[in-house]
């Protein structure tokens, strides 16, 4: 795969868990690489261990604030913008927030990036627009209405993004998320994802609830594919690769309950019991679609993507990570 080196980055975000996971790797090939993020969300803890590099610059701002989106551009060559505010029940207990971050500050980005003339924009979209469009798998041009808060402002992005380009020349590119899970992804909180949640609750031997009946399924993706797609869209220099989104998955869909299997598998490998805690059901969550499934083949044929880490595989690595940095 071709590398991104020796170039100015910008990870908005950066302290979260997609953005820490993006400026770990680009330092390891000689970028120059800002953080910026507020840490509502971002962890100090997850970029601490950076600060030693003299090629990464940390910049406490806030993408809300205009000025600080003009100062983390400055001089940089690509933007990777993870910054938002993730969660769709977050979204629908607080949508006016979530909309202040996730439109007014992704807008505040592309105007500082248009400003300082960088070579292009890469955003964080999410599998959450496809709404409730019931065709699988999702492909990029086929979406339904969305189903939250959160996904409005995702969609939104985009539109945003083709504008720019329409408008201003800033060559964007979206990358749809779906479901990412790995190292350094928060299990704990009000919103934490299923998966590091559900592994901190075994490790505890505290009974997991899952929503519903546990055949929702999800496309779940590795974040070491994920950032194979952020330096593949850095990187390309095929004109018809820009100004689009791209599917970010595996392409492979798992039910929560075959999810769970595998976790109690991977994880009684360290300790026996956890394959005998027992699962809980409770309601379905408001805005949670039945079923997603990535169809990757425009990003194979376009920007060459090619995911490493199925779901098995990553949970291995997954649920290493935690076990060695979290175990009760």
């Amino acid at each position: 795969m071709k590398q991104i080196e020796n170039k100015n980055i910008l990870v908005t975000g950066g302290a979260g868990f997609i953005g820490s996971n993006l400026c770990e790797y680009l330092l390891n090939y000689n970028n120059k690489v800002t953080c910026l993020d507020n840490f509502s969300t971002g962890k100090m803890e997850n970029i601490k261990h950076l600060f030693a590099n003299p090629n990464f610059e940390l910049i406490g701002g806030d993408i809300r604030n205009p000025e600080d989106c003009a100062k983390a551009c400055e001089n940089i060559d690509y933007v990777l913008h993870e910054a938002a505010l993730g969660s769709v029940p977050r979204s629908i207990i607080d949508p006016a927030t979530s909309t202040n971050v996730n439109i007014s500050g992704f807008v505040n980005m592309l105007v500082a990036a248009k400003e300082a003339k960088v070579k292009r924009f890469i955003y964080a979209a999410s599998s959450s627009t496809y709404g409730d469009s019931a065709a699988l798998p999702k492909v990029e041009d086929v979406i339904g209405k969305p189903l939250s808060p959160y996904a409005i402002t995702k969609y939104v992005n985009e539109l945003y993004a083709d504008i720019f380009y329409r408008t201003y020349g800033l060559n964007t590119i979206g990358l749809r998320y779906f479901n990412v899970f790995g190292r350094k992804q928060d299990p704990n909180g009000a919103y934490a994802a299923v998966i590091p949640k559900f592994v901190m609750q075994l490790m505890k031997h505290e009974s997991p609830i899952i929503n519903g009946d546990g055949e929702y399924s999800r496309d779940y993706t590795y974040i070491d594919n994920v950032i194979q797609m952020n330096v593949l869209a850095m990187a390309t220099e095929n004109p018809e690769a820009l100004n689009t989104v791209y599917n970010t998955a595996y392409g492979e869909r798992t039910t929560l309950n075959e999810l769970m299997a595998a976790l109690k598998n991977q994880l009684a490998k360290f300790d026996p019991a956890i394959a005998h805690v027992q699962t809980t059901y409770g309601p379905n969550r408001a805005g949670d679609i039945p079923h997603s499934l990535a169809s990757i083949q425009k990003a194979k044929s376009l920007l060459g993507y090619n995911p490493k880490f199925s779901i098995k595989q990553g949970l291995e690595e997954a649920v290493g990570w935690y076990w060695e940095n979290l175990a009760p």
